[in-house]
């Protein structure tokens, strides 16, 4: 039976609920969002005059969280015009327009008795074959559809999203006691290929995968905090990034989730789990239940364990309860890690430290080992379902297991034994089969270990996917230190920014033009993508700094020649390019996105030309393109100085998508030839798709532009008194007025006397030009070096 999801109906408006509404609209899905009527009215609807009977006031409480929601930072929405495709009810006047959805979930208070009255009313109304789950976070599945009707059972399960629902890929499917396997099938699929998210089938035991092992981790730390007495920040610089964490690391992860939220999870956990080994981890320290009684919550009641006093953050002292100044963390052993790129990389030293750092990552590793292996099979009975519950809810760039095989897993055997823990058998049976590690790549494919074969399987679900790391090894065709060239098959080739932070270097752009070079003499195309957290931060601003300090003008005229070079033989090349842009794609990125003959951007993609923010304009070729594309959008009768101040506009604020569909509104994108992937893990497959396809319709190599118009002084003249006018009213800077009229000269083609057609060459002239002009500026180069040194821009 094909199903197919056209419209979604939501009950609970709560932050979940209006969550998922909102990532269901995001994709492009009709959405029905409901919540409860309002028992009484508030004191602004008695002044208007309005009754219980009001449908303002009955649908009062789902309009008001779905307003909310729309309103928060991040945003849930991609795009805010995608709101419209929610529609708001209550569950008294509008239960029964859920006949029409093809998907009904629950996303209602943590109640059973609460839950099981909502199903017996969505039932009253549900047609048959109708798709109805369970946002819970831990209630257990197979007590909710008790007394329902058997055809509800069989289409029934839990659908776990993670808060926030737009942001964090994890999407567990707990099945119920008659799910049928068409709906989970289904529904990991619906997960993977259309919600973006990385479906994981769970057991229904308590807190299902993720929040298990999550919960037990951060419990963890609670308890050797005080045993190893760390203070939080040391925790948090412990458990951070080094270790390819988020930035909020612990403590402060616990703040923005609400420590609340934490606590009702473990306590669930305490009650739910007698006979964990780990069972009296889960109660909570004394220190907890005092931060619970001082309603110290987090970011929700102002303080947690940090507090913002004026422009300072204070720390929590886990002695003495009371907050101190933050204190700077430092431990040798991290200092050892710093040459080494990826995280991966560097578990096999920290567990070697031999100071306090050291021994706090052998007993938490240790730890989590040991716990993991003793979940296996009693949440899952797939060990890499673990791995992917924890990188997509938590945040983690490498699982509890993909860990320890980088540690070496008789050395984690050893580490856990040390505190007096115990692995799982199947461990020593692993390794007693040849098994030495949990994960191999075999044929570009990820393989893990199967309890039940003793031998690697494939793990499922990689057909639709590229995964890089697993195929550079074998298909690598070239390389230097800051890219390589890896064959996609068919005839496609990759180029990979393998940079720091993945900023556009020499070697990155002697890699793109290499690629180019092969492709045209033995391949059909080329994808420009990466896998790293971010696509591009840009160019080298550091080379830039250098070379303007030392007054090396024709080095950096060459450098930035180098550069335009490079995008326009991307835009000119005999085979198509396609370039594959996610996370922040930022300057230069930004420039080489321009340029390509297809674009398929990740939705995650914060696209954007920043220069101004480091004093100069769009040296790349971008300057240029946002002029010819301005151009191209001049219609007859049209108001052309409004459409080029558009552009203009979009260069001068360093305006920055938060999401790749409001890129198409500032111009970066183009609709009808680009195109977004919600899951960015199929992203480079889709990319290298295109690029086939472009080459199989008989790609033909295209014909630099010389029809460009450019208004001249018509359009100089305009920009010229907004400037003056943003300068007089101390809206900007004069260094910024400086900027913004180099980028005003470029984009209005100089200081022509009537509008004229020039080619892009003459539009690169006066970029490059421009850009020059401002490396020679003192304040320019104070930003560059603020930029550099404190990581955010200077306003001088």
């Amino acid at each position: 039976m094909k199903r197919t999801i056209k419209k979604v109906a939501v009950i609970g408006s709560g932050i979940m609920g209006s969550g998922i509404a909102c990532h269901f609209a995001n994709i492009g899905v009709e959405v029905l969002l409901l919540d409860i009527v309002p028992k009484e009215l508030t004191e602004a609807e008695t002044k208007k005059g309005l009754t219980l009977e009001s449908k303002a006031v009955r649908n009062r409480i789902v309009n008001d969280h779905l307003a909310n929601a729309l309103k928060s930072k991040p945003s849930p929405i991609y795009h805010q015009k995608f709101a419209s495709r929610i529609a708001t009810g209550n569950t008294t006047d509008d239960l029964a327009k859920i006949a029409d959805a093809d998907w009904i979930i629950e996303v209602v208070v943590e109640r059973l008795d609460i839950k099981k009255s909502v199903f017996e009313q969505i039932e009253k109304y549900r047609k048959p074959g109708t798709l109805i789950t369970s946002n819970t976070s831990g209630i257990p599945i197979h007590f909710m559809s008790e007394g329902r009707s058997e055809d509800f059972q069989q289409h029934f399960c839990g659908t776990h999203f993670f808060n926030p629902a737009r942001y964090l890929k994890l999407f567990e499917i707990i099945p119920g006691p008659k799910t049928s396997r068409e709906v989970l099938d289904f529904l990991n699929n619906y997960g993977e290929q259309y919600l973006g998210k990385t479906s994981v089938v769970a057991k229904d035991t308590p807190a299902f995968i993720g929040n298990r092992i999550g919960i037990f981790g951060i419990q963890s730390l609670f308890h050797l905090v005080k045993q190893m007495d760390l203070t939080i920040e040391e925790v948090d610089k412990l458990t951070g990034p080094v270790i390819g964490r988020p930035k909020s690391a612990t403590f402060r992860t616990v703040d923005v989730v609400g420590l609340d939220t934490l606590v009702h999870v473990a306590n669930g956990l305490y009650e739910g789990v007698p006979n964990d080994e780990a069972h009296e981890l889960f109660k909570l320290p004394d220190f907890i239940g005092k931060m619970l009684e001082n309603k110290w919550l987090g970011s929700k009641t102002g303080q947690g364990f940090y507090k913002k006093v004026d422009k300072d953050i204070l720390s929590l002292d886990l002695n003495t309860l009371e907050y101190r100044p933050n204190k700077k963390a430092s431990f040798a052993t991290l200092e050892l890690t710093k040459t080494i790129d990826k995280p991966i990389d560097r578990f096999k030293v920290l567990v070697g430290g031999k100071d306090k750092a050291g021994e706090f990552y052998r007993k938490s590793f240790g730890a989590m080992f040991a716990y993991v292996s003793n979940r296996v099979p009693e949440i899952t009975d797939d060990l890499y379902k673990i791995d992917d519950a924890m990188k997509a809810g938590f945040g983690w760039e490498n699982g509890p297991f993909e860990i320890w095989d980088a540690v070496g897993v008789e050395k984690g055997i050893e580490l856990l034994q040390a505190e007096g823990l115990t692995a799982a058998p199947w461990v020593n049976d692993m390794l007693a089969s040849g098994n030495k590690t949990f994960y191999t790549v075999k044929d570009g494919a990820s393989h893990y270990y199967d309890i039940a074969s003793k031998s690697q399987q494939k793990v499922p679900g990689q057909d639709a996917f590229i995964i890089l790391n697993n195929i550079r090894e074998n298909k690598k065709i070239w390389n230097n230190a800051g890219a390589s060239i890896t064959h996609l098959g068919d005839g496609i080739l990759n180029l990979e920014f393998q940079s720091k932070m993945n900023v556009i270097s020499g070697d990155v752009l002697m890699g793109i033009n290499k690629a180019i070079d092969l492709a045209e003499k033995e391949y059909e195309g080329l994808v420009i993508g990466n896998q790293g957290a971010n696509f591009s931060v840009g160019a080298n601003i550091g080379m830039i700094f250098m070379m303007a300090v030392e007054q090396e003008y024709d080095e950096l005229n060459m450098a930035i020649k180098a550069f335009q070079n490079t995008v326009m033989r991307c835009r000119y090349s005999s085979i198509p390019v396609v370039v594959a842009p996610h996370g922040m794609t930022l300057g230069g990125g930004c420039e080489i996105s321009l340029h390509a003959d297809k674009v398929v951007a990740a939705a995650e993609s914060y696209i954007g030309l920043v220069e101004f923010g480091v004093g100069v304009i769009p040296g790349g070729g971008g300057s240029k393109e946002m002029t010819l594309r301005a151009a191209d959008q001049f219609h007859k009768n049209d108001v052309e100085l409004n459409v080029l101040q558009e552009y203009f506009l979009a260069v001068a604020m360093a305006k920055v998508s938060t999401s790749a569909y409001e890129a198409f509104d500032t111009g970066i994108l183009q609709p009808g030839k680009d195109i977004v992937v919600v899951n960015r893990d199929r992203q480079i497959a889709e990319a290298k798709k295109q690029a086939l396809l472009l080459a199989e319709a008989g790609y033909t190599q295209p014909i630099q532009r010389k029809d460009i118009k450019v208004l001249g002084k018509q359009a100089l003249g305009m920009f010229y008194v907004g400037t003056d006018q943003m300068t007089a009213g101390h809206f900007i800077s004069d260094h910024d007025k400086k900027i913004a009229n180099k980028l005003a000269y470029v984009m209005a083609g100089g200081d022509l006397s009537e509008p004229t057609f020039v080619s892009e060459q003459y539009l690169l002239d006066l970029e490059r030009e421009a850009f020059l002009s401002l490396c020679t500026e003192r304040k320019t180069l104070e930003r560059i070096q603020f930029m550099l040194t404190k990581g955010k821009p200077l306003r001088n």
